[in-house]
């Protein structure tokens, strides 16, 4: 199952030349980029870890790919990766643009669990296959 979050997630994913030309663009529009991981990628799980801090002051996109082919290195076999964007033009920082940048070898998905409430109700949540395993682990196998 593949994750799809952020934008460009439907499409097949891109290329680093392709991701460069997208952190360009950003950095061309003055926003600061990061970027984070998780091995819970779950879409009201948004709290990812911080690779390194916010880079406020780079204005070149290579400088930017050496920081996530640095992640990618370290987590890139067991966590997902994605880049942000934000924007403070407006007095407070808030995302442009977000997309993943890095995938696990392996995405085992989601359950899909459905429970009956009151009144004939359906209940339906989600639980991700990798947090059967003890963070850190989820991924290996």
């Amino acid at each position: 199952m593949r994750i799809t979050q952020g934008a460009f997630s439907f499409l097949p994913d891109l290329t680093d030349t392709q991701i460069k030309r997208q952190i360009q663009y950003c950095l061309d529009s003055g926003w600061a980029v990061n970027v984070e991981f998780t091995d819970d990628p779950h879409p009201r799980n948004t709290f990812w870890e911080m690779w390194d801090l916010p880079m406020f002051e780079v204005r070149d996109a290579a400088g930017v790919m050496i920081e996530i082919n640095k992640c990618r290195k370290v987590r890139g076999d067991t966590h997902y990766i994605r880049l942000n964007a934000f924007d403070n033009g407006h007095g407070c920082e808030s995302v442009r643009l977000s997309f993943i940048v890095g995938r696990p070898n392996s995405e085992p998905g989601y359950a899909l669990t459905r429970q009956e409430g009151p009144g004939r109700t359906i209940v339906y949540t989600t639980r991700a296959y990798a947090a059967d395993k003890p963070e850190g682990n989820r991924y290996r196998d």
